[in-house]
């Protein structure tokens, strides 16, 4: 199977179900009208805009016909599920994967005290039937999330005591004494989609079971209506009454966003090299090859390697009440046995630096918190000579006849299976790369490519040896901090056998609730201690093993009709297609 088995729609909804829980059939025919192709459509005469210039063909997103428009269903489609783009819908908030800062977005502004945050709304915006969005929108969204419990945002809860309406445009988000946690609250702001509360009120009332109602006609207050979506594609027209043109001082540049829908990655790829498609989240192989050997007007933000922003890091979760695996040495010599470099070659292309050891990222918004002299006193890097150094010298263990490890005590460092989804084809070679080098230093792994649909609940319950997983924390307001939660706090983790949402390997050590507990609302110089001392106990311990760099969005543009995409050069928005990076529609204009 072809790598859109996780860069397409599955993609973003495993993305959701695990961000949800850790935090946080036919067309559905809208109107009328579809373009049908997606060259030039020279509609006027000399000088005249072409609606091929007006029109943004965008891909990577959606690869069937929508099934839903509905914000609460897991399966809705582009571009109303959580964390994606905020053409319909809206957030208090965005996310800027560059500095961290909160954009406004609904919200104009925001306090931060020590009961809570109070924000003050935009006091223009409005819904597209042209009723004005308030505070009581905001306070029914999140009741909506505490009444249900499986829309995404409903996890928000376990750090808030009350939503409340201070009044019409302003909002006081209190926190929970006893959970205090200003990322995770600020997170929630720019991820969860504010929804109409005079409709929506009336839908609930007619679903009970909300997440199964189709909003056919969805009213939101983003620039963009929702125009037509089948099997073909999806269009989205621009709402010229669109409130945040007060604000920003203009519309977006695109009249239309058209969504193809592709059979797979590479009708995508080919699309896209034409200059058929402009803008794209898919995982395209040796990308830079289209600007290098052929010429094409094709970006990613880096013209080199790693050529993406890192915004999260897939892990090798071994399980830590497995014999073998619970003893941290172990686990340390296991990290030193792994080729990281070849991972980022082989199974990344070259789309992340071999992986350090830390659970921060050494590029983007959390580079501020990057120690590279702790990494390089405590970590871990390829290096079998040491595995075999901690093995033998520190563990005494020795080689059986068939050249696995054995301990003293009689446990075999070996028999394990190792496992990651069917079809996540990147996945796979890179735990081919892990099976490998762990063999040579004398680790018995066997590899196991399992549907994802039967993985995921093993991965929750304990029901493992080693697994290739993403955490929840890929780059937030929350990070670097929720990755130390998500892979070491035991609270919150049920026992093995039932369903845990984070830290799937039931790692615990005493030290770390108390540093968790202090970093969720330290700053400066205070937090980089809290963090380096967190990241000092996952480098010594290693409860997970970080694999791979892997982007928040794999954003790569063609500019053959359209221009300003942003870059390393020209950074005028992040290059993502949630949070903030909804904010490179209005930079970029078709040539």
């Amino acid at each position: 199977m072809s790598e859109i088995e996780h860069e397409g729609t599955p993609h973003a909804t495993r993305r959701q179900v695990i961000v949800g829980a850790a935090l946080l059939g036919a067309g559905a025919a809208v109107g009328g009208g579809l373009l049908t192709g997606c060259g030039d459509d020279d509609s006027g005469g000399d000088g005249a805009t072409t609606e091929r210039q007006e029109t943004l063909y965008l891909a990577g997103w959606q690869w069937g016909p929508p099934p839903s428009w509905n914000p609460c269903s897991p399966t809705a489609s582009f571009p109303v599920q959580g964390r994606q783009m905020q053409l319909i819908y809206e957030s208090l908030f965005m996310f800027n994967l560059l500095d961290s800062q909160l954009e406004p977005q609904l919200g104009a502004s925001f306090e931060q005290e020590a009961v809570g945050i109070t924000v003050k709304m935009q006091t223009d915006a409005k819904w597209r039937d042209g009723e004005p969005v308030t505070a009581a929108d905001v306070v029914y969204t999140w009741d909506l999330g505490q009444r249900n419990k499986d829309v995404y945002w409903s996890a928000s809860w376990e750090y808030l005591e009350s939503v409340t309406e201070v009044d019409e445009h302003t909002v006081l988000f209190t926190f929970k004494p006893d959970n205090v946690n200003p990322g995770m609250v600020k997170t929630a702001m720019c991820e969860t989609w504010i929804l109409p509360k005079h409709l929506w009120e009336d839908y609930e009332q007619a679903n009970p079971k909300i997440m199964e109602f189709a909003n056919d006609n969805p009213v939101g207050s983003g620039p963009y209506t929702v125009k037509s979506g089948d099997a073909q594609q999806l269009i989205f027209e621009r709402n010229d009454d669109y409130w945040g043109k007060g604000v920003r001082g203009k519309l977006p540049g695109p009249k239309r966003i058209v969504h193809p829908i592709f059979k797979d990655n590479a009708a995508g790829d080919l699309a896209f090299e034409r200059g058929e498609v402009d803008v794209m989240q898919q995982f395209t192989p040796q990308i830079w090859k289209m600007w290098q050997d052929k010429k094409k007007p094709v970006g990613t933000w880096f013209t080199e390697p790693p050529y993406y922003i890192p915004g999260g890091m897939p892990m090798l979760v071994p399980n830590t009440s497995k014999p073998g695996l619970s003893n941290p040495k172990v686990r340390r010599a296991l990290a030193f046995s792994i080729d990281y470099a070849r991972i980022a070659e082989q199974a990344m292309s070259k789309y992340s630096d071999p992986v350090n050891s830390s659970l921060i990222l050494p590029k983007g918004s959390d580079a501020q918190y990057f120690d590279e002299a702790n990494v390089a006193e405590h970590g871990w890097k390829y290096d079998p000579e040491q595995a075999k150094k901690i093995l033998e010298e520190e563990l005494g263990a020795t080689k059986d006849s068939d050249g696995v490890y054995v301990l003293p005590d009689g446990t075999k460092l070996g028999g394990w299976k190792l496992q990651t989804p069917t079809g996540w084809t990147d996945w796979q070679t890179a735990i081919q790369v892990v099976a490998e080098s762990a063999k040579k230093v004398g680790f018995g792994i066997e590899l196991d490519y399992p549907q994802a649909n039967q993985l995921t609940p093993n991965v929750q319950t304990g029901n493992f040896d080693l697994v290739l997983w993403y955490i929840g924390a890929q780059t937030t307001a929350a990070t670097p901090w929720q990755r130390y939660r998500d892979v070491m706090d035991k609270r919150g983790t049920l026992p093995i056998g039932q369903n845990s949402y984070y830290n799937y390997g039931r790692f615990e050590h005493p030290e770390v609730p108390a540093l968790l507990d202090a970093a969720t609302t330290a700053t400066g110089d205070e937090l980089k201690k809290l963090l380096k001392q967190l990241d000092t106990i996952f480098m010594q311990n290693a409860p997970m093993i970080p694999l791979m760099y892997r982007p928040l969005d794999f954003f790569e543009y063609n500019e053959s009709v359209w221009s300003g995409f942003p870059n390393e050069k020209d950074p005028s928005a992040p290059p993502t297609f949630s949070g903030a990076g909804m904010l490179w529609l209005y930079e970029i204009s078709a040539k």
